[in-house]
């Protein structure tokens, strides 16, 4: 893959044009994502597990020169075409499909083209208020400011190596837990999905692990997973979804070790963390991490005191310039005084540690995914004789919040069964979506 940086430029594609990459987690999705970095392109990940409707309306919106995607997704994507994509190639699992037979014929040698600050390096899609996703842009400035205090504030040593277990189109897996070992220059264990059993046997000859907290629960649930297996482990982090305390807690029984829980949004980058030398307090999300101001206010935009609740906003290098073609949502979420509103609400402890303790955006966070109600509701309420749906995220000990629906049938029909509903959502909506009960 040393050629795709200069392949991408032979494509005629200019510095600052899109990318999509829809394709399952490799070493050559990875590498791929580099290159983007490496010829001024924005690198535009997405989920692959979005069906045809999902990615639509990403292509429509972002109008990418070229798109690299899962072999499955292929002959749905030739109508797209018509947007002005000049460029559709397949990656698959294994490395392999035609962009990697098409690269090998460019060039190794290829010169980095530079890029400022504030130039985009990738837009990513997050959940809208109305259902609408918002593609974040994230610049170069934001990138490279984020890691840098990662690398740094997480003590990351010469001989450090990190098993990597997370996806690739999310913020965690691809910027914090990518970065920190690129900028390390050392090694992860790199794995295409998670693996309680492969993670236990990697702990013995690694040093870091970064998961979501459903990743937690299921170590816990191995009897394997003991101070022994974890004797070499120097870091446990968790983040994208709540670590509950008797998580933290159980966790510390059984290996000894107390997970770093932090907090942050595709939006921002990492906001705050527990620290590495201090107390790792279970229930929070630690303390503002180096150059990120973080405050919490009331509704007339006056600061909180110590244990009172309010709205969580930020501001810092990390922080995006706003919202890809949507400069009225952009201004809708940055204060007079340039702060992001995270649309979170918690609240500061004397000490300065933060509790986040829910969400004024309704958004449901599943397994570290994120889930909007609304796009499920919609969905749903397409199905013949419902009359109207409600979806909601109710406590899980596995996925931390599970997508629940409600549905109310038209009258003189009956409701749909819990599996007439799940299989009418399969095909139209992620895995992730997809309630796990109806009723």
């Amino acid at each position: 893959m040393r050629d795709s940086p200069a392949f991408l430029a032979g494509l005629g594609l200019a510095p600052g044009d899109r990318v999509a990459v829809q394709v399952e987690k490799s070493p050559a999705a990875l590498f791929l994502y580099l290159a983007c970095l490496r010829a001024g392109l924005v690198f535009l990940p997405l989920n692959s597990a979005y069906q045809e409707g999902e990615v639509a309306y990403f292509l429509e919106n972002a109008e990418p020169g070229a798109v690299i995607a899962q072999p499955r997704s292929l002959p749905w994507l030739e109508p797209f075409t018509r947007l002005g994509i000049r460029h559709v190639f397949s990656l698959d699992a294994d490395g392999k499909g035609t962009f990697v037979e098409a690269a090998a014929s460019a060039g190794t040698r290829f010169e980095t083209v530079s890029r400022r600050a504030d130039d985009l390096a990738a837009i990513l899609y997050t959940s809208g208020t109305t259902g609408r996703s918002k593609g974040a842009m994230i610049t170069h400035r934001n990138l490279a400011s984020n890691a840098a205090v990662l690398h740094a504030y997480w003590g990351f040593v010469a001989d450090d190596v990190l098993v990597h277990m997370l996806p690739l189109f999310h913020v965690h897996g691809l910027f914090v837990a990518c970065h920190c070992v690129l900028m390390n220059g050392t090694a992860m264990r790199f794995h295409a999905k998670f693996d309680a059993r492969r993670a236990l046997e990697d702990f013995g000859r690694s040093t870091v692990f970064m998961g979501v907290p459903t990743f937690y629960t299921r170590l816990l649930a191995d009897d394997g997973l003991d101070r022994r297996a974890c004797a070499g482990m120097r870091l446990f982090v968790s983040g994208s979804a709540p670590l509950l305390s008797e998580t933290h807690a159980d966790f510390e029984a059984r290996t000894g070790q107390r997970i770093i829980e932090r907090y942050g949004m595709t939006e921002t980058g990492m906001l705050t963390s527990n620290p590495l030398d201090g107390e790792r307090r279970p229930g929070t999300v630690g303390l503002p991490l180096p150059g990120t101001s973080v405050r919490v206010v009331d509704e007339s935009g006056q600061a909180c005191a110590a244990g009172e609740i309010g709205a969580i906003q930020v501001k810092g290098d990390n922080v995006l310039p706003g919202y890809w073609r949507m400069p009225e949502k952009t201004r809708e979420e940055f204060t007079a005084d340039g702060y992001f509103r995270t649309g979170d609400v918690g609240a500061f402890s004397a000490d300065g540690y933060l509790s986040i303790v829910g969400r004024s955006k309704d958004l449901i966070i599943t397994g570290g995914y994120n889930v909007y109600p609304k796009e499920v509701e919609l969905a749903i309420d397409e199905l013949p004789g419902v009359q109207e749906s409600a979806v909601v995220g109710v406590p899980h000990p596995d996925f931390g919040e599970a997508v629940t629906a409600v549905v109310v049938p038209r009258s003189g029909a009956q409701a749909p069964a819990e599996s007439e509903v799940i299989a009418w959502l399969k095909p139209r909506l992620a895995n992730f979506k997809l309630p796990k009960r109806a009723s």
